[in-house]
């Protein structure tokens, strides 16, 4: 991680705000910015884990503050320890351990043997989610739960890897996606969150939703791309910093399009290919809409690119959905707490009652996409494809980026249609 100090800003600034007010040590706002109040949170936190104390944060601060950032601390066994004292005098469970930690043999722990404690929530739901906060929570989930698969669908345009993760081992596939647009990011924290919640329940043999997360596990394969743009969103979110070379040159895209604010109302890749324009569904009516309405270029939203399936991005979402055998997907953006279910008036005879169903746990509306914007979404084409259910979420209310103290209302009102997308499927 690289060294923060005063003048720094970004996501990894509001990361380490959020870490150090958990620990009651930064009462300001949570605000990217490394200031005053901030190198003295920091001072403290350093006195207290008895590291040089300068304010700044280098490889040993980053590395004392992992357990508050990651939700996990690695413990050495020393004499008299067992499974029951650790989860104990770590206020955390057995079963989270033994999750964490399989194959152990709980009656022969070995003195200096590392053992995984997992301790609280791990996804970051208060601070802007860029493509290094997914990597930091991937990478934590994966160790806590060690029966989650990780794997790549492709890159974007920077090459950034996609990430796919999979929970579950049924036969039955399902896929969410989310971040097809960079100023909807909100969108990934919500999909993380979710597989954060299952993958509890799953480890706690409880429910989610009132389902059983096993039997849901036993039955289904979730599969889960929670950035499909990354350096769409890490221009909006602050990971790609003004005067970088791709940060230039999305700024001199945008500047043929000047009613759009820069950097916030970017929606499309670095390249100014609007990903979910790409699709081969109608991808030349969205040709003509977005020409008409003077997309005519690269541009931070609406210009469909030079032809289906060229920007990688698309092209990665693509492919893993052709490799696979989706029953239902469902993509995410924002806003409007709506829900789109057709391909112009075309949608197979199931997905109206399940439209219904999510409707009822979420309350949002059931709605026609507007004819200008019919054509040529990654919903589109699936449906067009597979005659299967497949959905947009417009989550949220207001301009985008929503911004993140709407979280906790937008994963309450979804979790239950991400629950019932598996259980309906």
């Amino acid at each position: 991680m690289e060294t923060l100090r005063t003048g720094s800003q970004g996501p990894l600034v509001e990361l380490l705000q959020s870490a150090l007010h958990r620990l009651n040590l930064y009462a300001e706002n949570i605000d990217g910015i490394f200031g005053a109040m901030t190198a003295n949170a920091v001072i403290s936190f350093q006195n207290r884990h008895g590291l040089m104390a300068d304010g700044s944060v280098g490889a040993s601060t980053w590395y004392a503050l992992c357990p508050y950032i990651n939700g996990y601390d690695v413990h050495s066994i020393t004499g008299g320890d067992t499974i029951f004292t650790l989860a104990n005098a770590y206020r955390t469970t057995v079963e989270r351990i033994l999750t964490a930690n399989p194959g152990i043999n709980v009656y022969n722990l070995r003195a200096g043997q590392k053992i995984i404690v997992p301790l609280g929530a791990v996804v970051s739901t208060n601070i802007s989610y860029s493509y290094d906060i997914l990597k930091l929570n991937l990478d934590a989930l994966k160790t806590i739960y060690p029966f989650l698969q990780i794997g790549t669908v492709g890159h974007s345009s920077l090459c950034q890897k996609i990430f796919y993760i999979r929970i579950g081992r049924g036969t039955k596939e399902v896929f969410y996606n989310a971040s097809f647009h960079g100023n909807e990011w909100i969108t990934t924290p919500v999909l993380m969150k979710f597989l954060e919640t299952f993958a509890l329940a799953y480890t706690n043999s409880s429910t989610i939703q009132g389902y059983s997360a096993r039997e849901i596990f036993n039955n289904v394969s979730i599969y889960l791309v929670p950035m499909v743009n990354p350096d769409g969103v890490d221009l909006v979110t602050g990971g790609i910093r003004p005067g970088s070379a791709a940060y230039t040159d999305a700024e001199k895209i945008a500047a043929n399009y000047p009613n759009i604010p820069f950097p916030r109302g970017w929606k499309a890749n670095i390249e100014g290919i609007d990903l979910n324009l790409q699709f081969p569904a109608g991808w030349q009516n969205a040709q003509e809409i977005k020409f008409a309405q003077g997309y005519v270029s690269p541009a931070p939203r609406d210009y469909v690119g030079p032809e289906p399936l060229y920007a990688s991005e698309a092209r990665s979402v693509y492919n893993f959905t052709v490799n696979h055998d989706f029953r239902l997907i469902a993509a995410y953006h924002t806003q409007g707490k709506e829900i789109y279910w057709q391909f112009l008036d075309y949608a197979p005879d199931e997905s109206l009652p399940i439209a219904q169903q999510f409707a009822r746990v979420s309350g949002y509306a059931i709605s026609d996409v507007p004819y200008t914007s019919s054509f040529a979404g990654y919903k589109d084409w699936f449906l067009q494809t597979y005659s299967r259910p497949g959905y947009t979420i417009e989550a949220g209310y207001g301009v985008n980026p929503l911004p993140i103290n709407q979280f906790d209302e937008i994963y309450a009102e979804n979790e239950g249609i991400l629950v019932l997308g598996a259980v309906l499927s």
